[in-house]
């Protein structure tokens, strides 16, 4: 046998040395979800740094010569709370395995949901304090000013101990902490009956929110108090907000925390770990791979593109059943306890971070709306399957927006594409209006035993909300060459072979401040949507005339007949979060008048599919963002191509719109019509270059058929917005629900179909 040293030289010009910003794979495998807890371990390729299990190692060793790899394994010691990582380093030849024992350590982690992930506060770093003499006693606390025993905040500046907040039904507190802040500035409090060796609530007056405060121990010691000696006697603010949710009912029915469930495990019934307000995640994806476009023939390989390999790798993990098995008791070394419900699971780690690359929220660690996830994801799959099968198109669908002016009577048709029907809550239409009216005075008396009342809304309401005709006022008619009355009727041109229903649930108050609404809805098991299918023109219908609408010249803005755009009302514009070309058009078509002007025209016209697409200025044979041909991205222009439309209507797309994607696709489903009259084949060949055949027609591929549906899953969300609380999936499987809960999968009792937030329709053979 080789010397171990003269094996160790053979491979040492592979190993290459960690850099800042690499990543070392250490606790998953890149083509399965095995661990270092897993049989066999894992394998840590010294030059990659990716992990592979102990049935791919051989593999990747194969194809690409690798002989160096550090063996991870990992077991747990009985009956305590800690993981022991026992390493070794193995030094791999095609015939001959070498191993020497390098290190062994421990480290304890725990990944569970608890709230919103709070940032570190501005004020801890260098957070003043007052050198006054005040020590604050371990127990026994009081506010300074009322006496009140609970809820009590010390500030981290003065050491005054005060009250807190009053909550809407009366308990809580005085106020006395937050007046103290208004008096004096200090801005950092922590909550007395929560400080623990494990931390404890802080909160910043002045940023308004919970904070970590990095420094905790040394500001508490400050005054007196010693984190390690302290123990926990008041509820988090968490778990006050768990609690108040608790008593309206909604975490308690959604998760089905009433009734003893039966735990399931098999094929498809896998749980996914909760990584740390990863739940929205969780929920969506289970969904996902319960549909045959996403249940794809992908299997784990070294040759598939990245994004492939994730998807290949998380769908094996959660449809093969091979991590569906019960979690251990903690306690129980030999895992011989009763199934609990938990299970081993997977841990969706790399697919989180190659999803969440980049992106401002999916980055980071904190709770994020499923809806806006799904569309992300959705969005990542359509970039990357140019070409072959796109499971996304599976929700694709067009929308045909009708506008009709009411004073020539002629109309104007639109279509766009879209995944998801976004469904309004008429609250007017509450079937228990008296029910809500006399429990909303109950809690304005003060009567806390006033019981918490929801809202039930009719399914059929919100249905005809969504296709009753909009009003549009100030609408420019080309036909009239003036403003005026105009009504907007929206229809599906095409019924996807997938729905996704989306309730919007999440609005904002008359302050601006967003809010959940707690509603409940009758939504049904199947559906037919045949009455909303668009009809186009009808026999007869006039066509508004393809006309911009002319400037509204001023004296003081007319410049040789050319209007100038007033700079400092386009900035004010810009500066509220609008589209530069949508502030543009905004000061144009109401001819420099002002900022309420503008304004008002910005939201009239926002959900116009050209609302971000460039200004073109009478005259003008294109907008002031064209751009050449040859500076096109190549990649734009293959995502469009990909969609079903040439290269020359996607060239013309991207020049409309300043080579920019999202508004490029926009701009393309608006103007169809002129589309058809580019005479251009699929190949992106004129057809006097095409030796035969008609060309197909532009527009997306979308599957239509009839629009026919039964509900096979929703995702609920629990909590007060779309930035905390907790998000779970039912999923029908086999005839019966079954709850996916993180980590957790049973049988469903009681499906709470009436408290969903998305809703997944599949269409029915007829």
């Amino acid at each position: 046998m080789a010397d171990v040293g003269e094996v160790l030289m053979s491979v040492l010009s592979t190993i290459r040395v960690p850099k800042p910003g690499d990543r070392v794979h250490k606790d998953e495998c890149a083509l399965s979800f095995s661990t270092p807890e897993s049989e066999g371990g894992l394998y840590v390729c010294m030059n990659s740094f990716l992990g592979f299990g102990s049935q791919y190692v051989d593999r990747h060793h194969a194809r690409s010569g690798q002989r160096a790899y550090l063996h991870i394994t990992r077991t747990r010691k009985a009956k305590v709370d800690t993981e022991f990582y026992f390493i070794i380093l193995h030094i791999l030849t095609i015939s001959i395995y070498m191993s020497s024992d390098i290190l062994c350590y421990s480290h304890r982690k725990k990944m569970t949901w608890d709230g919103e992930v709070r940032q570190e506060s501005r004020h801890a770093a260098d957070l003043k304090q007052l050198e006054n003499g005040i020590k604050i006693p371990p127990s026994g606390w009081r506010c300074e000013v009322c006496d009140l025993q609970e809820n009590l905040w010390m500030n981290l500046t003065d050491g005054k101990v005060l009250c807190g907040r009053r909550y809407f039904d009366g308990s809580g507190g005085n106020n006395h902490a937050l007046l103290h802040f208004q008096e004096t500035g200090y801005p950092l409090a922590v909550k007395l009956g929560t400080i623990t060796p494990d931390g404890a609530d802080v909160y910043s007056y002045d940023e308004d929110d919970m904070v970590l405060d990095s420094k905790l121990p040394e500001h508490l010691s400050h005054f007196g108090i010693d984190m390690m000696t302290m123990e926990k006697t008041e509820r988090t603010m968490t778990e006050l907000e768990i609690a108040v949710n608790q008593r309206v009912g909604e975490w308690e029915v959604i998760q089905e925390s009433g009734t003893t469930l039966r735990p399931l495990f098999g094929p498809g019934l896998t749980g996914m770990k909760n990584l740390g307000n990863s739940c929205y995640l969780n929920s969506v994806m289970q969904v996902l791979f319960t549909i045959p476009d996403f249940q794809n023939k992908l299997v784990p390989s070294f040759i598939l593109p990245y994004l492939k390999i994730v998807l290949a790798k998380l769908g094996y993990g959660l449809l093969s059943g091979e991590y569906s098995k019960p979690a251990p008791d903690p306690g129980d070394e030999n895992g011989a306890s009763e199934p609990r419900g938990d299970q081993i699971g997977i841990a969706p780690q790399m697919f989180k971070a190659l999803v969440g690359r980049g992106h401002p929220e999916f980055s980071t660690n904190r709770q994020q709306d499923a809806q806006e996830f799904l569309l992300h994801f959705i969005n990542m799959v359509e970039r990357n399957c140019r070409s072959g099968p796109n499971p996304s198109e599976a929700f694709r669908f067009l929308v045909e927006e009708r506008i009709v002016c009411q004073q020539s009577q002629k109309a104007k048709y639109t279509q766009r594409v879209d995944y998801i029907v976004q469904l309004p809550v008429p609250m007017d239409q509450a079937t228990n209006t008296e029910e809500l009216q006399e429990a909303e005075r109950r809690h304005e008396e003060g009567d806390s035993s006033a019981p918490t009342v929801r809202a039930q809304i009719p399914f059929t309401a919100c249905m005809a909300a969504l296709s009753e005709p909009e009003t549009l006022t100030d609408f420019w008619s080309s036909a009239v060459q003036a403003k005026t009355t105009a009504t907007k009727t929206t229809r599906f041109a095409s019924f996807p072979d997938y729905l996704v229903i989306q309730i919007k649930k999440f609005t904002f108050g008359l302050d601006w401040v967003p809010k959940k609404l707690d509603v409940s809805i009758d939504v049904p098991d199947t559906l037919d949507l045949s009455a909303l299918l668009a009809t186009g023109q009808q026999p007869g219908e006039e066509l508004l005339p393809e006309v911009a609408p002319p400037p509204l010249m001023t004296p003081d803005v007319e410049v040789k007949g050319i209007l100038v755009l007033d700079d400092s009302t386009v900035s004010q514009l810009c500066e509220m979060g609008f589209p530069l070309e949508a502030c543009r058009k905004a000061v144009y078509y109401t001819g420099n008048t002002g900022i309420d002007a503008a304004m008002n025209w910005i939201m009239s016209h926002m959900d116009d599919p050209d609302f971000s697409a460039p200004l073109v200025l009478p005259g003008c044979s294109s907008g002031p963002g064209t751009t050449p041909t040859e500076s096109l991205s190549e990649e734009h222009l293959a995502t469009i191509v990909s969609m079903g439309f040439s290269r020359d209507q996607a060239t013309k797309a991207l020049r409309a719109t300043s080579n920019i994607l999202d508004r490029a696709v926009d701009w393309i489903f608006s103007h169809l019509d002129d589309l058809e009259s580019m005479d251009v084949s699929e190949g992106g060949r004129s057809a006097a270059e095409s030796e035969g055949g008609r060309d197909p027609p532009p527009g997306p591929r979308v599957r239509d058929g009839p629009g026919k549906y039964e509900l096979f899953a929703f995702i609920s969300h629990m909590g007060t917005s779309t930035m905390c609380g907790h998000y779970v999936c039912h999923i029908k499987k086999d005839q019966q629900w079954v709850i996916f809960n993180d980590q957790k999968v049973c049988a469903s009792e009681k499906p709470p179909k009436d408290l969903g937030y998305l809703y997944f329709y599949r269409r029915v053979a007829e």
